[in-house]
């Protein structure tokens, strides 16, 4: 069968969850280029709609069941439109999906994804297609190299994935495998492609993305190699583990001027107790030390965090103790969840708290990061920051970028500061944004 077909077929992609869900499906809308397929923004006119899904949130399968059932009338308008499902609950639920829903034409694990087009033939002479394997032949090394199409100014970057941490709350061991780094020449060329279409600022993804060991000097190694492509003007990177934030990678923060002063560093608890129930291997000094130490080879970076309120076993004392570190640390921003269960995990088995009583922990802990939240932003009120510009705002003539911080900041500015890095000063702080003027 020919890669192509004569007539343009219509690709709805709906990604969930993480960064490296928003690369997958750039990555797979490229796969199913080579099979005709343009993207489209509305399922309507789709011949093909896919569910990149993500296993990280409560419920996140019957989200994606839900989900599914929308589209039960588009398919019966429409009986040529094929509907596939993709990503982590892809891989966690299987067959299922196909026996819960029989309008499914594939499903596709993240491992797999390279493999689309043959299953997008299959599906096109009338068979179903499932491929949740973890397959030994690299899915990057298959991939079409990227079409050097006009980008914007920013993009996510995979270059390491699955973890061997098995927290006991988490689902990613299982729905993405085994931690796998891919070798730093070929992401270093992709990023020059990147670079050639237009991005400015690249974000290094990964499941543990300071475990990434393809380069000899590991994640600090690829960025002091990465600081060598001209063009390249940001680097960040993201999530990252505490028990792998190791001196070189501390000492880049400090030294390249390209990696930004922004770093997300999920602790989760702050209860001794809790962290070891939950198998993350660190105790709650040791990540405070560990702040510490970053914090003085770079005193000026803004620390972003995740928190899990609720975890089987949590008494108000051990509460309290992750409140106290929240208090010791002083988080820019951070991301806060009520536990809830994931089939297949540990901790799925153990007795869960009242959900009232998570409800009340979760409103106190988001309410101190707002706190903090709120004083880092005023706190830039004044201040100098590099902007790089991304898009248009809502207001004429107004432009939106990030800071080097991640802040979203507004400013006054001509169309053409898009793609641009730009000092502003600001003058006006939100809650989730900074205003600002060019300088």
């Amino acid at each position: 069968m020919s890669d192509t077909t004569d007539a343009p077929k219509k690709l709805y992609i709906k990604t969930y969850g993480c960064q490296m869900n928003v690369y997958d499906s750039e990555r797979m809308a490229e796969a199913l280029g080579s099979k005709g397929y343009t993207e489209t923004q509305s399922p309507d006119d789709a011949d093909m709609i896919l569910l990149n899904t993500c296993h990280i949130r409560e419920k996140a399968a019957e989200k994606v069941y839900s989900e599914l059932g929308r589209y039960k009338d588009l398919k019966a308008e429409k009986p040529d439109l094929k509907i596939g499902v993709a990503g982590c609950v892809a891989q966690a639920e299987g067959q299922e999906i196909m026996r819960r829903q029989p309008m499914v034409d594939l499903v596709v694990g993240p491992q797999s994804y390279h493999r689309l087009p043959a299953m997008e033939d299959a599906v096109r002479e009338g068979q179903k297609a499932l491929d949740t394997d973890f397959p030994e032949d690299d899915k990057f090394d298959t991939l079409r190299k990227r079409a050097k199409t006009k980008r914007g100014p920013t993009a996510f970057l995979t270059v390491q994935e699955g973890c061997d941490k098995f927290c006991a709350f988490c689902v990613v061991p299982y729905t993405r495998g085994a931690e796998v780094s891919r070798p730093a020449d070929r992401i270093i060329r992709e990023a020059q492609e990147l670079v050639e279409s237009g991005v400015r600022e690249i974000t290094l993804l990964g499941q543990n993305v300071n475990a990434y060991h393809g380069h000899d000097g590991g994640l600090a190694g690829l960025i002091w190699a990465l600081d060598k492509v001209d063009g390249l003007e940001r680097i960040r990177f993201t999530t990252s583990h505490p028990n792998d934030m190791d001196d070189a990678l501390i000492d880049a923060h400090g030294t390249c001027d390209k990696l930004m002063p922004y770093l997300h560093l999920p602790v989760q608890a702050g209860s001794d107790k809790i962290l070891k129930a939950m198998n993350r291997k660190h105790t709650a000094e040791q990540y405070i030390r560990l702040i510490e130490k970053i914090r003085a080879a770079r005193p000026d970076l803004l620390l972003s965090g995740d928190f899990i309120v609720g975890f089987p076993g949590e008494t108000d004392a051990d509460f309290e103790d992750t409140m106290s570190l929240i208090r010791d640390v002083h988080y820019g921003q951070a991301y806060s969840f009520k536990y809830s269960t994931r089939p297949g995990t540990p901790a799925a088995e153990k007795p869960q708290l009242p959900d009232d009583v998570m409800n009340d922990r979760l409103q106190k802990l988001q309410g101190l990061l707002r706190e903090q939240q709120v004083v880092t932003q005023d706190s830039m009120v004044g201040r100098e920051v590099s902007v790089l510009f991304e898009k248009p705002g809502r207001e004429a003539g107004q432009m939106i970028g990030k800071s080097e911080y991640l802040h979203a900041v507004f400013a006054h500015a001509p169309a053409d500061v898009i793609g641009q890095v730009r000092r502003v000063r600001i003058t006006s702080a939100s809650s989730n944004s900074l205003g600002g003027d060019l300088i």
